[in-house]
């Protein structure tokens, strides 16, 4: 093993010894090199006179820039937009992005959490993670209403056994005693990696305060159980929470301290929340109780990952967010986006509150995010979404047998009458049929 990783598993054992037990056999061989990236980071800051360390072209003291493409910023220069970032990104933005999530989550307080790493998307971060904490034939504990690219994540790339635990009551809610179930039954495995996502995809679920309350306490529950535990909340659509009862806040703000045993790892990042998908800007934070000591080297270890697959993510998609957030209108501006979000929501429940619907369909409850989720009475998912779509020229998601998820934050308001009409129309005509 090389050195460096022996340092930072040595640094990570000192202070939170249960971190290193759910490191992947991977997670404890990665370390951040000393090679070019630190000479030329130390080279950024003393060499006063030449610098000839980086591998990008300068003239005059900038980047070599093409007019073709820097014409087409006007607020940013060559230096913002063309330069390699850092591996585990912009050192700003990553500050930045922490003040946020306290601000955000004030459950927090003052609590020590680690410093952002970025990452391009949530996906990347997702796949990073699995790398760091995933060894073929750990068990990952999935909600049985998912994202179907976990199972590519965690599954089919790093071997990992997945289990699902219930995710909604029959009569709505998050179904604790299903979950708790789960977790009883396989903590004898002495670790388990347990996501959550929240508001959920695919049914726009989220759960209340005292649902995330029970959450952790189960949590808890299992690693004085003796089972270390990775829990890891895909906030991907942080912040479209449109009812009064919905925790406002992450579920890390729960699990971030909940015991010795609990690694909580936060993933968040700009596509939803700033409503900026194609740039690809999101992050991984870290918390652990007594965990203040081992953050950089777990950090490091997390920018190794990331240096070892793409290198860095893009500078240019990080110096806009920066911007965009120090913009004196960011913040009314994502109110208003939101509001229009929270018009839409309202008006599909209005809609889907006559009782004719009911016939063909049952909604699942919902109240954030991008989605809601319907499930067919009588109807086969996929042959439904292909009939619409065929015939009707309307696209909608097929998750399971059963159910059919529909995007609400790419259907105008004006538009939302008619969708469903002719959902319903459709579903009429094929069980007449």
């Amino acid at each position: 093993m090389n050195p460096l990783a022996v340092e930072l598993n040595e640094t990570i054992e000192k202070h939170a010894p249960q971190v290193l037990r759910v490191l992947s056999g991977l997670g404890k061989e990665l370390y951040f090199p000393k090679g070019i990236l630190t000479q030329t980071a130390e080279a950024k800051q003393r060499a006063t006179r030449h610098n000839a360390t980086i591998g990008e072209a300068r003239e005059c003291g900038h980047s070599m820039g093409l007019p073709a493409i820097m014409r087409h910023f006007a607020d940013l220069g060559p230096d913002d937009v063309l330069p390699y970032a850092p591996s585990a990104g912009r050192p700003d933005l990553r500050a930045k992005w922490r003040e946020e999530i306290r601000e955000k989550n004030p459950s927090l307080g003052d609590g020590p959490i680690s410093l952002p790493v970025v990452t391009t998307g949530i996906t990347h971060g997702l796949s990073t993670i699995a790398e760091l904490f995933l060894d073929p034939g750990d068990l990952v504990l999935l909600p049985d209403k998912l994202w179907g690219n976990y199972n590519l994540i965690f599954g089919v790339k790093r071997g990992a056994e997945i289990k699902s635990y219930p995710l909604l009551t029959s009569g709505g809610g998050f179904d604790l005693d299903g979950f708790r179930r789960t977790l009883f039954q396989h903590s004898g495995r002495g670790k388990l990696f347990v996501l959550f996502n929240f508001p959920n995809n695919p049914t726009g679920y989220t759960v209340t305060e005292s649902e995330a309350d029970a959450i952790a306490e189960a949590l808890a529950s299992t690693a004085d159980a003796g089972c270390d535990v990775v829990a890891v909340c895909d906030d991907a659509y942080f912040g479209l929470f449109y009812d009064a009862e919905v925790l406002k806040e992450s579920l890390f703000t729960r699990l971030a301290n909940v015991h010795p045993r609990v690694l909580a790892v936060k993933l968040d990042g700009a596509s939803k929340e700033d409503f900026a998908w194609g740039l690809r800007v999101a992050f991984i934070t870290y918390a652990t109780p007594g965990g203040e000591g081992m953050y950089e080297a777990l950090e490091k270890k997390t920018g190794g990952c990331i240096r070892g697959g793409i290198s860095n993510s893009p500078n240019l998609s990080q110096a806009l967010l920066l911007k965009a957030m120090g913009d004196a209108t960011y913040r009314a501006e994502k109110q208003q986006k939101f509001e229009v979000l929270a018009r839409r929501a309202r008006k599909v429940r209005e809609i889907l509150a006559h009782e004719r619907f009911s016939a063909a369909w049952d909604l699942y409850p919902f109240n954030s995010g991008y989605f809601l989720c319907i499930r067919l009475r009588s109807l086969e998912a996929e042959a439904y979404r292909l009939r619409l779509l065929d015939s009707y020229g309307v696209g909608v998601i097929s998750t399971s047998d059963t159910d059919i998820r529909i995007a609400l934050s790419c259907v105008d308001e004006g538009d939302l009458d008619d969708l469903f009409e002719v959902m319903l129309q459709c579903a009429t005509e094929m069980m007449a049929a």
